[in-house]
């Protein structure tokens, strides 16, 4: 099993490209079973849950052909197959969004427990509540089974603005008969990518970015070449990285508005970047002072659906705050497992108050020391590597894969900004 040696306590500085949103390309992989043309996808990350994706559109029948750095033709002109294969659907959670277009194209899907990150109980619900409004039925045992007669289109109220139930449900409606209103839909950029997509494939879809969604059903969506926007995520990320080691970084590509909630709660920490177009530049004189709020009370940053703070970058933000001066409560909402992994922080020096499994009060600056860590998910895995680049020491960090499922080639992407970062 391959692990990262970290050797931390030195400035990162340089420039680096943003990568394909991991978020946008998986579904947009997905949406590429809605059509029998080809589809040419471009800026698709190279990691390893869009291999995995990949390995599951080839199983049901369609052709995926690499045609130069992150970009891929792909056609689905004969699904061979209805069921998911149980061995990469446990591998990552957005096994899940190819029920949507497989009930739409051919009518059955058959779907074992998608599996992925280890942070909380993570309800399926929404999910079967859209497609079974849509028409479908839905049977449990070891598997998910959905079929459907025909989908047809309905006004659907979502029980949570869950992302993945939003695009699988706007997947199926594209080709429902008749004309789909999802209210409380997820309105992430990820899903707006999705629905550009498939507006590129003829697709009619109102509302985009907000949280109601017109769909009128097509009766055949064409090919398209479509570009993924930047990772908000990644680029949150490497904004936590520079600040947290003191560095200068600029980020080229990175989609600027995107990262507006994120601008406001990095604020909080005292950090802060110049846009210049779709680049951003992270100075190495930030006043990492906490402000607090009116009446100098400690001030809280929450994830939430979008445009609140995004849920993602939470692990990485509570690094950052152990770098800044001041205290700060970090409260994360929605995945009641995600802040476990600060006790890794703990025992590196960080000055930590778990209260419950979705709260936390930081208070720093203190000293990190060089640790051995374990990866629970992806973004924890990226914030135990920040927390390794500033602390002093080294550090071992294993179960690598699951950083390496959502970050592309982050070993050398680093070691170009001068972080001393090996895999072995």
């Amino acid at each position: 099993m391959k692990e990262y040696l970290i050797e931390g306590g030195g400035p990162i500085k340089g420039t680096i490209k943003a990568s394909g949103n991991k978020n946008a390309a998986l579904p947009c992989l997905a949406a590429a079973l809605l059509t029998d043309e080809p589809v040419i996808l471009r800026n698709i990350p190279n990691i390893e849950d869009v291999q995995v994706m990949l390995e599951i559109y080839r199983a049901l029948g369609g052709t995926a052909k690499s045609i130069g750095p992150n970009a891929w033709r792909m056609q689905a002109g004969n699904i061979k197959h209805s069921e998911i294969p149980g061995e990469q659907a446990r591998k990552i959670r957005a096994s899940i969004l190819f029920a949507g277009p497989l009930l739409a194209r051919t009518g059955t899907v058959v779907l074992p427990p998608p599996g992925g990150d280890v942070i909380g109980r993570r309800r399926l619900d929404t999910h079967f509540l859209a497609l079974t409004e849509l028409g479908a039925r839905v049977k449990m045992n070891e598997h998910f089974i959905f079929s459907s007669k025909g989908l047809r289109g309905a006004d659907i109220f979502l029980d949570e603005a869950s992302v993945t139930a939003t695009e699988n449900a706007v997947m199926a409606a594209v080709l429902a008969k008749g004309e789909t209103i999802l209210t409380n839909a997820a309105s992430e950029p990820h899903v707006q990518d999705l629905c550009r997509m498939l507006v590129s494939m003829g697709a009619q879809i109102q509302g985009i970015g907000s949280n109601i969604l017109t769909i009128r059903g097509v009766k055949k969506l064409s090919g398209c070449d479509f570009s993924v926007g930047a990772d908000f995520m990644e680029v949150g990320s490497f904004i936590g990285l520079a600040a947290a080691t003191r560095g200068e970084l600029t980020i080229q590509g990175a989609r600027a508005g995107d990262l507006r909630p994120a601008k406001n709660a990095f604020a909080k920490l005292g950090i802060r970047w110049e846009e210049q177009g779709e680049e951003l530049y992270i100075s190495g004189k930030q006043k990492m002072v906490v402000n607090c709020d009116l009446g100098g009370m400690i001030p809280k940053i929450d994830d939430a659906p979008w445009p609140g703070f995004p849920p993602d970058l939470t692990s990485i933000i509570t690094v950052v705050a152990t770098q800044v001066r001041g205290t700060v409560l970090i409260h994360e909402k929605m995945f009641e497992s995600r802040m476990f992994f600060v006790d890794k922080l703990i025992a590196m020096g960080a000055r930590i108050v778990l209260c419950d499994p979705h709260r936390a009060v930081v208070c720093g600056p203190s000293e990190l020391t060089g640790s051995e860590l374990q990866s629970p998910d992806v973004r924890a895995g990226m914030a135990m590597i920040i927390a390794a680049l500033c602390a002093r020491g080294k550090s071992v960090i294993r179960n690598i894969y699951q950083i390496e499922r959502g970050y592309e080639n982050i070993v050398d992407r680093l070691s170009s900004l001068g972080a001393k970062i090996v895999s072995r």
